[in-house]
């Protein structure tokens, strides 16, 4: 189960340098110029504290895989990730809507990476 948790940092990781990316993939310094100053900084802000979320969460399972498995918090942490990761595949239905590849990619990306936490936490 340890090898599940590796893996699930390094695709936790993954998402942070991703997310990391928004910028240049999305355009943002020009796009987000539509948006009000307000909703402007709470997108920047909410993406950087995400990232922030999945380097800690990331890292965490790399290097401490054995307290995750063995300790109540890591069981709690565990329970959090996957928590994560399974409502993000729901909300990708939400509001994507799986229409398109990319959005179908996602959502079983996403589905993956909350079980590459709840396997380990239920075995």
């Amino acid at each position: 189960m340890k090898i599940l948790l590796v893996m699930g940092g390094f695709f936790t990781l993954a998402f942070f340098v991703f997310h990391a990316l928004f910028w240049k993939l999305f355009n943002w310094n020009e796009d987000l110029k539509t948006l009000s100053p307000l909703n402007r900084g709470v997108m920047q802000i909410l993406n950087l504290c995400l990232m922030v979320v999945f380097l800690v969460f990331g890292l965490l399972s790399i290097f401490h895989p054995d307290e995750m498995l063995s300790t109540a918090l890591g069981a709690g942490l565990l329970s959090g990730i996957a928590g994560l990761w399974f409502f993000r595949a729901i909300l990708q239905i939400v509001f994507f809507k799986l229409k398109s590849r990319i959005s179908i990619m996602f959502f079983w990306l996403f589905l993956l990476g909350g079980l590459l936490y709840a396997v380990p936490l239920i075995a």
